[in-house]
């Protein structure tokens, strides 16, 4: 309890504003279009999905929260991913202000309700597969590192079973989704920009968990698919 406390400092608290409430809203709030219900909707998946999986992780696992507080805190990160991190938020919060100037300018047209609602389909199925492997793991920490000091060996379990990185599928998922939701031809340029990064860093994480983490690289022999299964 004591460490959570210490890692809800001013300053995280700011980030979470941010990162859950700011960027979730921004479209809305650039372009101050009060009646874009499809924004709206995708504002308030974003908070209820970030809440419910963070209480849902915190119910099973307590100590999770505490690790991915401390965000770009961590000593034993790789060089590597100080770089992709940060890289991953940002072109996260750069899709929703892409969005924004995007229907502030009118520079796209609208995408049919059919679209909309295979995207909103995608959005909310990636929601729930990333929180499925948030719940389940225990070492989903924010940045890449192999957890010492808190026991960490492979997990196996929920969505693990069939891949080896189901937060990322889970991310790509909505990622890809966001721009057809909500009417954005110009948002698949950070969309896919962000696919790349997430792409990368799953490649330099698995070989680093098949080189350092004990038994992983056994898990990876059984659990062949990294991203999608039959693809990667």
């Amino acid at each position: 309890m004591n460490n959570q406390k210490r890692s809800l400092t001013p300053r995280s608290v700011i980030q979470l504003i941010l990162f859950i409430i700011v960027i979730p809203f921004l479209p809305l709030l650039i372009s101050w279009s009060w009646d874009w219900w499809e924004a709206w909707v995708y504002g308030f998946i974003n908070v209820l999905g970030w809440v419910i999986s963070r209480a849902m992780a915190a119910k099973r696992n307590p100590d999770l929260i505490t690790e991915r507080a401390q965000f770009m805190k961590h000593e034993n990160v790789f060089n590597w991913d100080k770089i992709l991190a940060p890289l991953v938020g940002f072109g996260g919060g750069l899709i929703t202000l892409v969005i924004g100037i995007d229907k502030l300018l009118n520079w796209s047209p609208a995408y049919s309700m059919l679209i909309k609602i295979i995207a909103l389909a995608f959005i909310l199925i990636g929601f729930i597969w990333g929180s499925y492997a948030l719940i389940q793991n225990r070492f989903f920490s924010g940045m890449v590192r192999i957890q010492n000091d808190r026991g960490h060996h492979v997990i196996t379990s929920g969505p693990y079973r069939w891949m080896r990185h189901p937060g990322y599928t889970g991310a790509i998922l909505s990622f890809l989704a966001t721009p057809l939701f909500l009417d954005s031809v110009w948002a698949f340029i950070p969309a896919v920009f962000l696919v790349i990064m997430l792409v990368l860093r799953t490649s330099l994480e698995d070989k680093v968990l098949q080189d350092e983490l004990e038994g992983y690289s056994e898990y990876a022999e059984k659990v062949r698919y990294r991203l999608f299964p039959g693809v990667w």
